[in-house]
């Protein structure tokens, strides 16, 4: 099989499906179902309305029309259509968020690794002299 096709490749969790374990793999991944676990993709998530899924997702990008308990890190972007909801914390380089999508929990993006650590600013001194 060519390399072109299996970088296109994706992968389907269909409605009606409870799965509960760990994916892991490259390509794109759609989830219909629900999953319970640990979702790490080398491509894109897709989550979609009525799908749900609790754990800690890692991709390159993600885009949320469904609903997510957890943690949410994507090397490029995370969308979120108007029907998703997440509770958890997102990092990601960019965030796209279309009214009426609901989010609870920390949102990180738009830093390079290790841009923007806590440094407190610099100021003058505390001490004063007469």
């Amino acid at each position: 099989m060519p390399l072109s096709s299996v970088n296109n490749a994706e992968s389907v969790l269909a409605a009606g499906l409870t799965i509960e374990g760990k994916i892991e793999g490259t390509g794109n991944f759609r989830v219909v179902g629900r999953f319970k676990g640990t979702v790490k993709v080398n491509g894109e998530l897709t989550i979609e309305p009525g799908a749900f899924i609790e754990g800690d997702i890692t991709a390159d990008s993600v885009l949320v029309a469904g609903d997510v308990r957890g943690q949410i890190a994507a090397a490029s972007r995370v969308e979120f259509k108007d029907s998703g909801t997440l509770i958890g914390d997102v990092k990601a380089s960019s965030v796209i968020v279309s009214a009426g999508s609901k989010m609870r929990g920390k949102m990180e993006f738009g830093w390079k690794e290790g841009e923007g650590e806590a440094v407190p600013p610099e100021t003058g001194s505390l001490s004063h002299s007469h």
